[in-house]
């Protein structure tokens, strides 16, 4: 099996699990945060739902400057980022498919202000910097989700709220 076979199969499995998550962010609750030191709400909702859609530069792009990345407007409701996460995901997915294992073996960066932070080849960064990046936050964003009273979805396994898989 091809490696964008294998990541564009997860691709899918992780947008329906982190659709469902995003489906129960309550509106109205985006600057809370559980610590002073903690993001918000808003903001930590916005990288779950944008996040599927970092494949696009990593296999577009030789690197990322963090330090000159545009900001994207403001997600508000739980509606606008369910479709932030579809337009990620499909953004993802074509990006996948117009991309070789040879590609993916090729060397990528994470650069901030012109520091390089991290080199690594471009399947690794999917990896680590898209899918285990992604499982964390979502679990971080369904701790704010108990924290809000907001149901939280089964994921890998049933919730108190989600007794079963979907």
């Amino acid at each position: 099996m091809k490696l964008t076979e294998l990541f564009l199969a997860e691709l899918e499995q992780e947008a329906a699990t982190t659709r469902r998550t995003l489906e129960r962010v309550p509106d109205g609750r985006y600057d809370w945060k559980p610590h002073e030191k903690s993001m918000t709400l808003g903001y930590l909702a916005e990288l779950v739902a944008r996040m599927p859609s970092w494949p696009v530069f990593m296999i577009n792009k030789d690197e990322l400057d963090l330090a000159t990345n545009e900001k994207p407007k403001p997600l508000r409701t739980s509606r606008e980022l369910v479709e932030a996460l579809d337009q990620s995901v499909a953004d993802a997915r074509e990006a996948l498919l117009n991309t070789t294992d040879e590609h993916l073996m090729t060397p990528w960066r994470l650069v901030v202000g012109g520091k390089v932070v991290s080199e690594q080849p471009r399947y690794l960064a999917l990896r680590h910097g898209v899918f285990n990046h992604l499982a964390h936050h979502r679990g971080q964003l369904t701790v704010y989700l108990r924290l809000n009273d907001a149901p939280v979805p089964a994921i890998y396994g049933p919730s108190a709220d989600d007794g079963s898989f979907e």
